[in-house]
């Protein structure tokens, strides 16, 4: 199919950057994602379809829509991407970073790679069905939601809990992170595929001590005490787990490389994959990682009690080793809870929506590979687990070999190649167009 079906997956992407959607978390802080919800609404009622937009307050929107497929018996497959992005702080970046802007064959801007580019392919290929007259083999349910970077309380987990019947007969799910490509030399690349996530726990550990004057000499302090067991949290270097997935990535890895990198030191092996080692790495073991701090109310003043907040993502299975874990590293008068708690996934990679993805990759890249990882963060994946689907992460990218992709997310000057997103387009028509 020619490039010029889908070059306006460049302009759709970065006409969605240009609408400020961040997500503080905060209500009094956060823009919302309604304008960008009308946005994508406005571009499929364009192509003569009846798109649903429905949230829970009038800045938060979702919008869904139903393609129906040649065969309604089959199990659908839901597509899903957030219109949400973490804020930017314009000072720190070289262009704007709600400005869209297109420039040394990049797109640029929060959200090209997290994840409006992905929004943009799905939209681009729905407009060109719906020009054409394509009809899919099995009914799809296209979905842009709202709140993926604050746990989807007011996107997919809110319709998962509230309007399940958007998603009736959805047997399969695809979003955000895999596809993306990994080279090894000039005729081979990896395109990791998403079928699993570690699991979300936010744990708000508090300490407890005898408050007093801050020119005494206290040895019950709580702040103390909080800060002795995040110290030995933070530090910690839980043990390595090799899961069924992990297993099979690495290996496949070491055979495209020709060495057996199951047979390297962890460490060895993460510094060897480069960029790519960073997101491998994290999913070797279960992590804690201390990110916020809270304690008195004045200098001179100690307090009775000090809190902290630590990220940690848990491998599948891992959930009641991990708590023993932590517990024996809090300490006397430190107690804990979970302030977040969200699951972890797996699917299997053998499966014939893999083989459809691989082989839309192979007719697009012919030194395109497969492999299944696991991914340390969390996505709307988790919520539509739920409702029985079997989730992968599958937003396709090819890659310059010398693009640091994983520091991109969440980061400064985010940016995708123009090139990225024209081959992403056409993959995924591929994709789907066979699945």
């Amino acid at each position: 199919m020619p490039d010029d079906a889908f070059d306006e997956v460049v302009t759709l992407c970065s006409e969605l950057i240009a609408i400020d959607s961040t997500n503080t978390g905060d209500p009094q802080t956060l823009v919302g994602e309604r304008e960008a919800a009308e946005y994508v609404a406005a571009k499929l009622r364009e192509v003569g379809l009846e798109p649903q937009i429905i949230g829970e307050d009038e800045k938060r929107a979702n919008v869904i829509v139903r393609i129906p497929g040649a065969d309604s018996d089959r199990g659908g497959l839901l597509v899903h991407g957030h219109l949400d992005v973490v804020p930017a702080e314009p000072a720190e970046w070289s262009v704007d970073p709600f400005g869209g802007v297109i420039k040394d064959g990049y797109v640029w801007g929060r959200g090209a790679v997290d994840m409006k580019d992905m929004d943009a392919m799905m939209l681009a290929v729905v407009r060109r069905w719906a020009r054409e007259g394509i009809v899919p083999p099995r009914d799809m349910v296209f979905a842009w939601v709202a709140d993926e970077e604050h746990g989807g309380i007011h996107g997919a987990h809110w319709l998962v809990d509230n309007h399940p019947d958007l998603f009736e007969g959805c047997t399969e799910a695809v979003g955000e992170v895999g596809g993306f490509s990994f080279t090894i030399d000039e005729g081979n690349r990896v395109y990791p595929i998403m079928t699993g996530e570690k699991g979300i726990r936010w744990m708000k550990l508090t300490a407890t001590g005898q408050p007093g004057h801050g020119s005494m000499i206290h040895h019950d302090n709580a702040v103390t005490k909080l800060a002795a067991a995040v110290a030995r949290i933070g530090a910690h270097e839980f043990p390595i787990v090799w899961t069924d997935t992990l297993r099979e990535f690495v290996t496949g890895l070491g055979k495209l490389m020709g060495t057996d990198l199951m047979a390297v030191d962890p460490q060895v092996m993460i510094d060897k994959l480069g960029p790519l080692g960073r997101i491998v790495g994290a999913t070797l073991r279960n992590t804690a990682n201390p990110t916020q701090l809270q304690a008195g109310y004045k200098a001179n003043v100690i307090p009775s009690s000090a809190t902290a907040i630590i990220d940690c993502r848990v491998i599948p299975g891992q959930e009641a080793e991990f708590e023993k874990q932590v517990d024996e590293l809090l300490g006397p008068d430190v107690t804990r809870e979970w302030v977040i708690s969200d699951i972890a996934i797996e699917s299997s990679f053998d499966v014939p929506l893999v083989e459809a993805m691989t082989a839309a990759l192979k007719a697009e890249d012919d030194g395109s590979h497969t492999l299944p990882y696991l991914m340390s963060g969390g996505t709307d994946a988790k919520s539509f687990t739920q409702l029985g689907m079997k989730c992968y992460g599958f937003s396709p990218l090819r890659l310059p070999a010398d693009l640091d992709f994983a520091s991109l997310f969440h980061g400064i000057d985010e940016r995708v190649p123009v090139d990225a997103l024209t081959f992403g387009a056409r993959v995924l028509d591929r994709f789907l167009a066979s699945s």
